[in-house]
């Protein structure tokens, strides 16, 4: 009787975690990007922006955006609101990951792109992104993982998702016990899956850079064994002679 409602609210979750998450990866690397520029014109709105968003409330944001923006011009979906509230206040957090990463390229890196007159552009897309890119995916996953549990906020603005249908069946059943184990499985095993999923994306990025094993030797049920300089075949000389 009340798994529909909450299948319902599951899924609700999970959809707002996953899109709400894409657009703040791809919000916080813009603004990050911007932030660490050294062009005033880039670097001054993303504080701004960066700042507003993390200065004030997720709950406040999406009260506005929902109740007080339509009185300036046409109403908001809830679902719309709750992408657009989750998207940019966790993607201004992003943002000082994506820029904390950026500043922790060894600084002889960002020297050879002076020395070899490498634009902006050029020298953030081959040299120094790749190379942050593997340092801002464990932030970027905290973030993420953060974004699953304030999902549950949009309630505010008449969502039901997965959290706010455990509290309504709650107050009609006497399943409290059963209901609390059910939302901490349910929401561990979704961070449990992003998590993990990360942490590929994070082993890819370092194997790129020369640091680690690749996708395919981590996910090998077999293990791979190490080669060190000294396992050299052994030639075969004519007529069987080693």
């Amino acid at each position: 009787m009340h798994g529909p409602r909450l299948w319902d609210g599951l899924l609700l979750t999970i959809q707002l975690t996953v899109i709400s998450g894409l657009l703040a990866f791809i919000v916080a690397i813009i603004l990050g990007l911007m932030a660490g520029s050294t062009n005033l014109l880039l670097r001054i709105p993303a504080r701004i922006i960066i700042e507003f968003f993390r200065g004030t409330s997720l709950l406040v944001q999406l009260m506005w955006l929902f109740y007080v923006l339509p009185l300036f011009g046409p109403s908001l979906e809830a679902m719309l609101v709750a992408v657009f509230g989750l998207t940019l206040n966790y993607g201004a957090y992003g943002a000082e990951a994506v820029r904390a990463s950026l500043t922790s390229v060894p600084e002889g890196q960002w020297e050879a792109t002076v020395a070899l007159s490498m634009s902006w552009p050029h020298k953030m897309r081959r040299i120094i992104f790749p190379q942050a890119w593997a340092l801002m995916l464990p932030s970027l996953t905290n973030l993420w993982v953060h974004l699953l549990k304030g999902s549950s906020i949009v309630y505010i603005i008449g969502m039901s998702e997965f959290t706010f249908e455990l509290l309504q069946l709650r107050r009609t059943t006497d399943w409290f016990f059963s209901l609390a184990v059910v939302g901490l499985v349910v929401y561990f095993l979704i961070a449990l899956v992003l998590t993990q999923l990360m942490r590929l994306l994070e082993a890819r990025a370092k194997f790129k850079l020369g640091r680690g094993p690749s996708l395919r030797e981590i996910l090998s049920p077999v293990p791979t064994a190490k080669k060190s300089p000294d396992d050299q075949p052994t030639p075969v000389l004519p007529g069987g002679a080693r």
